[in-house]
């Protein structure tokens, strides 16, 4: 076994030099070559690196001590460093003989020490054994009057919190004081006593607790009764017009919002005095004879102007939106200014008097603004009331709807007034409402009445002679003209311009003012028998109808449609008449009647190409034996024609010259004339066609022979023969009817 860990003799060198371990497998040793001595070195120099930190040091040691590198040197340097070492270890050695001797003498000096010390702990032990029973009596005296001390603060903090001084007793609870700061001083400090009760009350021992809840409520009371007949007081006594009002009110009502049932006392016997306060002023600002007071002649009553609806009813609106604007101004400082504190105020009381609180879903919290215009509101019901029935009676005493609206405007101003400044869900909003309702309702008794009245009169409704627009709907229209203008001036233009949710506040008016008007002018056209004339009424009623409301987009967003589509249609019934005219004035009408079954939509398309080819021709062919293609009757029909074209457009124009609208009489002629055109261009073609089938007359030279027809009369025509293509058995329908489109149009130009 020893065998197998024998090393090679290079191995204890410590040097570089490979060495083989014997094989575990075969226990027969490698022979390996044994390193020299000068071989190790070598490897040891080349492996050694200069870079090193140690040899660099090493080296600037040598540099330092001036050594040359000779031979000589370098023999000597060990030994000088060997002898270096030996004489510092020596130095070292002698300096800790020193510190030993050092060390001998303080060991002495700490033995000393020692035996002081535990002579004076057995001095203090003697000492602690007879001091302690003093000191334990000491202590025990100091801690019980600490204990007393702090019973002493506690009894003197619980006096001066729990308890008030007979001076604030007096002021919180006697009716003979009065309430100033010193009362709301004592009344915050009872409260803060009576919720600091809950820390007594939260304790072992309760009694106490419950005692001076007891007490502290019963002394809130007394207190919240007394602020509540003061302010009660105050409010009869409180003057609105002064704009000094003091404070004191204000910090009084903040105060009783803690108690609702007694704030909400303290406003609805408030409201009650200024409701009777402004009542009794709107009457006097009527009749200037205020119950109990004397005749002011500075202004006159409103009463005086009862005989005008109008101004009647503006100067009460005015005066009650006077009054409401000064309630509101005076009365913002007691709840908006302080809208918080009595928010708070309530939400507290509502926590005090559960009974206060409101139904279920409803808000709890205090909203000052609204607070405020529910007062105003409730302050001017009288107010509402009296107006009331003076509206009623004025509008129901008046009979013209102009009036009748412009005050229907005014209230519908001042409705939108009162819902900005009192809320639309005030007491005056509402009364105005339902004064605007009432007005327009007698509006609309008044437009029925009048339509009633007319459908009475069958006078009244007869077309007039000229087919203008009839005297009933002329006033209608001026009526209307009126209602719209005391519209746009009450609301101004800004509602001509938004969208039709805005336009439709007119359109009850239209309603009832103008549809009956003009649906009433329609049922007396029935009466006119000729189509011409009940054409040209109904043109001139639309017309006016139009015009008038055509300066006022509010009017047109909703009738303009309606009124335009009439128009249309009535222009296209103008249109047929006027074609129509045109047609037989010329006789070309008798012409087109003939050969209506000879349009192209009546071609048979189920024929071949050649055989439909065939079968046209011979349909143009067979014109020329009409009744209406005959040479007599075709030549008094060109006649006719030439007669009729010179004058033409003059006729035309005098035919619907009772259309109060030249320039619509100019457009529906111009297309009636554009329409003949194209019936002649069709007429001439059907012409043309048939004397092609014919073989009468070469197309290309009809028109350089047109002046021998001349020679065409009454019965048949002796055909030339010759280049012209007329034989002898026929005429050519070309001669007989020589006018052509193109001079058709120059003379309709």
């Amino acid at each position: 076994m020893a065998s197998y860990f024998t090393k090679t003799p290079g191995s204890a060198m410590g040097s570089g030099s490979n060495s083989s371990s014997p094989n575990p497998i075969s226990p027969i040793e490698t022979p390996v070559p044994r390193a020299t001595a000068l071989s190790n070195k070598l490897s040891t120099v080349l492996s050694a690196s200069y870079a090193d930190s140690d040899i660099r040091n090493a080296l600037e040691t040598l540099d330092d001590r001036g050594i040359q590198n000779t031979a000589e040197a370098r023999r000597q340097l060990r030994l000088d460093v060997q002898k270096e070492v030996i004489d510092n270890n020596g130095k070292i050695i002698q300096d800790f003989g020193l510190v030993a001797e050092q060390l001998k003498r303080i060991g002495s000096v700490i033995s000393s020490l020692n035996t002081t010390c535990d002579e004076m702990r057995k001095h203090l032990t003697l000492a602690r054994q007879e001091t302690t029973p003093i000191l334990e009596e000491a202590s025990t005296l100091m801690a019980q009057r600490e204990e007393a001390v702090v019973k002493q603060k506690l009894l003197d903090a619980f006096n001066k919190h729990f308890t008030l001084s007979e001076d604030e007793l007096l002021s919180l609870t006697s009716s003979t004081e009065p309430v100033d700061d010193q009362f709301f001083h004592s009344l915050a400090h009872m409260k803060q006593i009576h919720r600091d009760c809950e820390v007594l009350l939260g304790g072992e021992n309760q009694r106490l607790g419950l005692e001076v809840m007891e007490q502290s409520s019963k002394h809130l009371n007394s207190a919240f009764q007394k602020l509540y007949k003061w302010i009660q007081k105050e409010f009869k006594s409180l003057n609105l017009e002064d704009p000094h009002m003091g404070s004191s009110i204000r910090k009084a009502l903040r105060v009783l919002a803690e108690r609702p049932s007694l704030f909400h006392n303290c406003l609805d016997s408030f409201a009650e005095a200024r409701e009777y306060i402004l009542s009794d002023a709107f009457h006097h600002a009527l009749t200037d004879a205020m119950s109990g007071g004397e005749t002011q002649g500075a202004t006159k009553p409103i009463e005086f102007s009862a005989h005008d609806p109008l101004r009647y009813v503006g100067d009460m609106l005015a005066w009650v939106h006077s009054a409401a604007v000064s309630e509101r101004e005076v009365l913002e400082a007691l709840f908006v200014s302080d809208g918080d504190e009595l928010a708070k105020g309530l939400q507290a009381g509502i926590g005090s008097e559960p009974w206060s609180r409101v139904d279920e879903g409803e808000e709890t919290e205090f909203d000052g603004l609204k607070a405020l215009n529910d007062l105003v509101s409730r302050n001017l019901n009288g107010v509402s009331r009296s107006l009331r029935q003076r509206v009623e009676l004025v509008v129901q005493g008046h009979e013209d709807p102009v009036t009748v609206y412009k005050v229907i405007s005014l209230l519908a101003f001042y409705e939108q007034t009162f819902s900005k400044l009192i809320g639309p869900e005030s007491s005056l909003a509402n009364t105005l409402s339902s004064l605007e309702q009432f007005s327009y309702n007698h509006f609309e008794t008044l437009m029925q009445d009048q339509i009633a009245l007319l459908s009475a009169d069958p006078a009244a409704l007869t077309p007039p002679d000229d087919l203008a627009t009839p005297e009933f709907l002329a006033d209608a229209l001026d009526n209307l003209a009126s209602l719209m203008k005391a519209y746009d001036s009450s609301f101004g233009h800004e509602h001509t311009d938004k969208t039709s949710q805005e336009a439709n506040r007119f359109t009850p008016i239209m309603k009832a003012a103008f549809d009956p008007f003009l649906n009433l002018a329609k049922t007396s056209s029935n009466a006119i028998s000729d189509p011409t004339s009940q054409a040209v009424f109904r043109t001139n009623c639309l017309l006016a109808a139009r015009t008038a409301i055509s300066s006022y987009p509010f009017a047109c967003a909703t009738h303009l449609t309606q009124l335009s589509t009439a128009s249309t249609m009535l222009r296209t019934e103008l249109l047929e008449i006027q074609h129509e005219f045109l047609l037989e004035s010329s006789g070309l009408g008798r012409l087109l009647a003939a050969l209506e079954p000879f349009t192209p939509r009546t071609t048979n398309s189920s024929l071949p190409s050649q055989q439909q080819q065939h079968q046209h021709r011979q349909d143009l062919a067979s014109i020329a034996s009409l009744p209406e293609f005959q040479p007599e009757a075709l030549s008094f029909i060109s006649q006719q024609l030439d007669d009729f074209l010179p004058s033409a457009l003059v006729d035309a124009t005098e035919h619907l010259k009772r259309i109060q609208s030249p320039g619509l009489v100019k457009s529906v002629t111009e297309e009636a004339v554009e329409a003949f055109c194209r019936d002649f261009e069709f007429l001439e073609s059907m012409i043309l066609g048939a004397d092609e089938a014919r073989g009468k007359v070469n197309v290309a030279a009809s028109v350089s022979e047109i002046d021998g027809a001349e020679s065409v009369i009454s019965g048949s025509v002796v055909g030339r023969g010759g280049e012209d293509g007329r034989r002898d058995d026929g005429w050519s329908l070309r001669a007989l009817f020589p006018r052509t489109t193109g001079e058709i149009r120059v003379l309709l130009s």
